[in-house]
């Protein structure tokens, strides 16, 4: 319970004071624009002004050529701005990655033991140590492209300021919940487990990465992420940290950065800032193609015959894999699913000690459907294979076996930016009779939660890089204007 508390306080405090900084820049942005109208209302034109409203006419054109929800005057149009306003806030697109990541790892707790089950179950005896320094890799990208002259969002002193301050959040929140909750480590060593440092480093990082260079191209944000997901995955395999270790640890990474981030924002504003954000050009008619690791729980309702006079029951258990999708328009694509899954059992109510193991691949087409320029919902229609491991029981042992699978489900999509999004799935899976020749397919249902990488095609991506670029020239357009107006007054 306490845990929970502190969690639920650590986000509470996040989002009021983003929610009432966006709400802040909102209104000071509105009361700017308002009396900039009305400045150019009460001006001569010259030819100089001339020229400035030109290049603003080009900008508003591209973006009404890349915007086409800001032309939609329909119904669905008018319901897709409205769910935009309400998740395009800054506060929400700060919150939304990393908040789900702190939750589910807190209701993953139960689960715990089950996902521990499921590493022993395939890799007992791993051990490597190349997560002490894979925390810092993306840090060290950072750094080093910085001391090349690739340019950044921000200029060194914004840059190291914005990362001491989500180091120092980082830190605390990690070492509080450690030394607080003193929960003992999946190998007995130490009772710090909860969070995960390491796993909290290595997103606080890839978070910086993403924020300094994630403009340049989506590479370098999917790198740093790709980098992060396998230092956590890494400190599970070595038996280090709990799932819910792992899963807190990164939430509290991605959203110290966050915070870090804006705090450094309050004190430079706009001084020693290169690049400005956005995301409201992007099309969402874009064919989102994606790549992303989930989690989720995974059940098998009813009962099946093992042997003659025996029922075996499934209780809900972990899963764990990794997806991914080409699409060659925006509503359809092909793709494919890796995942493993590790259930507890009870035959005749008998509570069985080894667990039944299973994993699966699956390949076919997805389909996607763009509601607004945030929020996307899909499905797909798979075919593959499942493998299921031999297990013991104590009415005797009961042989692996293999077969043809079927899969289909349900998702829904937020992208917190332009190239990383939360996944919220739900899964059907008609997978192979757990013994040999009793004509009872095992009927699985999953529920999970996936980070996924998504990539535009290039050509969407450069009108985003130019969209960019446009909107800073626009702000120095707008100041220009607002000079020369008060040097003819």
């Amino acid at each position: 319970m306490l845990k929970t508390q502190a969690l639920a306080l650590f986000v509470a405090l996040l989002l009021f004071s983003l929610k009432a900084r966006a709400q802040l820049r909102d209104s000071t942005a509105l009361t700017s624009d308002s009396t900039l109208l009305q400045q150019r209302g009460n001006t001569a034109l010259t030819p100089d002004s001339i020229s400035l409203q030109s290049d603003n006419s080009v900008l508003q054109h591209s973006c009404t050529h890349l915007r086409r929800d800001s032309v939609d005057w329909s119904a669905g149009g008018a319901f897709r701005r409205r769910i935009d306003r309400h998740t395009s806030t800054k506060a929400y697109r700060m919150l939304f990655i990393g908040t789900p990541l702190i939750v589910g790892g807190v209701i993953m707790q139960s689960y715990d033991r089950d996902f521990q089950r499921l590493r022993n179950g395939y890799v007992p005896s791993f051990h490597q140590k190349y997560d002490d320094w894979l925390q810092y890799a993306p840090a060290g990208a950072m750094l080093a492209m910085k001391a090349c002259g690739v340019k950044s969002r921000s200029s060194w002193g914004r840059m190291l300021v914005s990362d001491a301050f989500s180091a120092g959040l980082m830190a605390t929140a990690v070492n509080s919940l450690k030394y607080t909750h003193r929960v003992m480590r999946p190998d007995g060593s130490t009772r710090n487990s909860f969070p995960s440092g390491h796993t909290a480093t290595a997103f606080m990082t890839a978070t910086m990465l993403h924020k300094e260079y994630g403009h340049l191209s989506p590479w370098y944000s999917i790198g740093g992420y790709a980098v992060a997901t396998a230092t956590g995955v890494t400190r599970q395999l070595n038996n280090r940290h709990w799932m819910s270790d792992v899963m807190v640890g990164a939430g509290i990474g991605i959203l110290a950065a966050e915070f870090g981030y804006f705090l450094a924002d309050l004190i430079f504003k706009e001084q020693g800032l290169n690049v400005y954000e956005t995301f409201s050009g992007q099309d969402r008619y874009c064919h989102p193609s994606f790549v992303g690791f989930a989690i989720g729980v995974t059940t098998i309702p009813g009962s099946y015959t093992t042997r003659e006079g025996m029922r075996m029951h499934f209780h809900a258990g972990p899963t764990a894999g990794v997806q991914g999708a080409w699409f060659a328009s925006p509503y359809w694509g092909i793709g494919g699913r890796l995942a493993c899954s590790n259930l507890r059992t009870a035959i005749n109510s008998v509570i069985q000690d080894d667990n039944f193991k299973s994993a699966s691949v699956y390949v076919g087409p997805y389909f996607s459907y763009p509601v607004s320029l945030r929020w996307q919902v899909g499905s797909k229609l798979l075919g593959g294979y499942e493998f299921y491991k031999r297990f013991e029981t104590s009415f005797g042992d009961i042989p692996g076996r293999n077969g043809a699978a079927f899969a289909t489900g349900v998702s829904t999509t937020y992208l917190a930016t332009q190239n990383l999004g939360v996944r919220f799935a739900v899964d059907y899976d008609l997978a192979p009779s757990l013994v040999h020749g009793s004509g009872e397919p095992l009927h699985k249902l999953s529920f999970g939660i996936e980070v996924c990488a998504v990539f535009w095609p290039s050509g969407r991506g450069k009108a985003t890089a130019r969209s960019m670029e446009r909107t800073t020239t626009q702000r120095a357009t707008a100041r220009s204007m607002e000079r020369a107006i008060g040097a003819r007054k």
